[in-house]
């Protein structure tokens, strides 16, 4: 008997010690929740905004499916009224979308819903704003996944405010840049390998220039060749200039670099097809030619013209760039264009141009027809967004490209910081000997 009343104290005292170990931890992560979010806001999320986030969730999915006219009746009105008056029962539980896991990421969640019969993905897409506010989370956004399915990924709070993009040591992945963080909190990568052209677009102060600045720092140290085109006199570009393999300050100097640049595609065209392969990429390392990453700052100083001669400048400049984005991808030439102003007024070569460039990116305009020109022929919802970015949100952007589109702020990156950058690696600059541009 003092046995088993021995063994049954101990059962006892067993769970009330794991519920005061509990109590203790769970104490201790609410007294030091504070300085955890301040230093370390990722691990914060995951201990104590997650399993709050997830509990809301949970609580209110099938009243908030409803409330936003998500749910559907299991059987018609009339029948529901006519089980009421004859039996005095309970109207059944109205069907809501099954929702999947609740997954965490960085700086919030993200979960799967499938839809019910005659639901399409907008239904959900104008239940977001509800979703953000029954959730207690910063935004709320739906896209589809697939047939049936959407995806709703939650911000538990705005990451564009404070972007945080850990700092690149050494060269990385080649043509593989993060340049800041996304809506998600994820970073915010350009990848020339996948997405080979850009268009960047902003007006003066926007963020266009701190996005160069990270594109280029992060560029400066891989094994590849920069290569810029400034018809501005250089005033942005020759910041670079000792990391840049050739530079063209004029629209004359341009028309020169852009044709050798064509002479160029083309010789690296004929080396693939002397060893039977489709792209450089293809080609043993040794052979394989080094990467150039060409970009073009303010591009309507190349359209923009006053006379005849300057006309046929235009065109030889604008026909050079369509024919590098319809050949540069295969034969490692990649094109970072950029403006404050970019519209099929300045002529039908930019409007050619846009078709070839498949990444977009768009801050703050001053016209509508320039956020047009670089979103509206991907995505309806991309321009929306685009033209609500407002002047105290330097740095935003809207980016698009085939895969869809994301808000996005890049890291801020002072022009000093680039020049150095750039001096620092500027013995990694290829010589280029067939892209000499003499100055004027």
């Amino acid at each position: 008997m003092k046995l088993a009343s021995t063994i049954t104290s101990a059962g006892a005292t067993g769970p009330s010690w794991v519920l005061l170990v509990a109590a203790v931890l769970v104490s201790g992560l609410l007294l030091a929740g504070p300085a955890l979010r301040r230093r370390h806001p990722v691990a914060w999320w995951l201990l104590l905004g997650f399993p709050v986030a997830a509990f809301r969730v949970a609580r209110t999915w099938r009243p908030l499916m409803a409330g936003c006219g998500l749910a559907v009746s299991r059987r018609p009105a009339l029948t529901v009224v006519s089980g009421l008056v004859g039996n005095g029962a309970p109207p059944p539980q109205p069907r809501v979308p099954r929702r999947g896991l609740i997954r965490p990421t960085s700086g919030g969640f993200v979960l799967l819903a499938r839809l019910l019969p005659g639901q399409v993905p907008e239904d959900f897409v104008k239940a977001a704003p509800a979703m953000a506010e029954d959730w207690e989370v910063h935004a709320v956004r739906v896209t589809s996944w697939k047939p049936g399915v959407v995806r709703i990924v939650a911000s538990a709070s705005d990451p564009l405010a404070v972007p945080r993009v850990p700092k690149q040591r050494g060269p990385g992945h080649l043509l593989r840049v993060a340049v800041g963080v996304l809506e998600t909190g994820a970073a915010w990568v350009v990848d020339l390998r996948r997405v080979p052209h850009w268009l960047i677009v902003g007006a003066t102060r926007s963020g266009k220039s701190t996005l160069i600045n990270a594109l280029v720092a992060g560029l400066a140290p891989q094994h590849v060749a920069l290569v810029g085109i400034d018809c501005k006199g250089g005033m942005e570009l020759s910041l670079y200039g000792p990391r840049l393999s050739a530079l063209a300050t004029n629209r004359e100097q341009a028309v020169r670099l852009l044709a050798a640049l064509v002479d160029l595609t083309l010789d690296r065209m004929s080396v693939c097809r002397a060893a039977r392969v489709r792209n450089v990429w293809g080609l043993p390392d040794k052979e394989r030619p080094v990467p150039i990453v060409v970009i073009v700052d303010e591009i309507a100083e190349l359209f923009l013209v006053a006379s005849r001669s300057e006309k046929d400048e235009a065109q030889a400049a604008g026909t050079a760039l369509i024919r590098l984005a319809q050949l540069g991808a295969a034969l490692g030439l990649f094109l970072v264009v950029a403006g404050q102003r970019v519209g099929s007024d300045l002529g039908p070569g930019v409007t050619a141009l846009r078709a070839q460039l498949g990444g977009r990116v768009c801050h703050r305009v001053a016209d509508p027809g320039t956020a047009e020109m670089a979103l509206g022929d991907l995505n309806p919802d991309a321009l929306k967004a685009a033209q609500a970015i407002t002047p105290e949100q330097a740095g935003t952007a809207v980016l698009a490209s085939g895969d869809g589109w994301e808000r996005a702020r890049s890291h801020l990156i002072t022009e000093a910081e680039a020049e150095a950058v750039a001096a620092e690696y500027a013995h990694l600059t290829p010589v280029l000997s067939e892209l000499h541009v003499e100055a004027p």
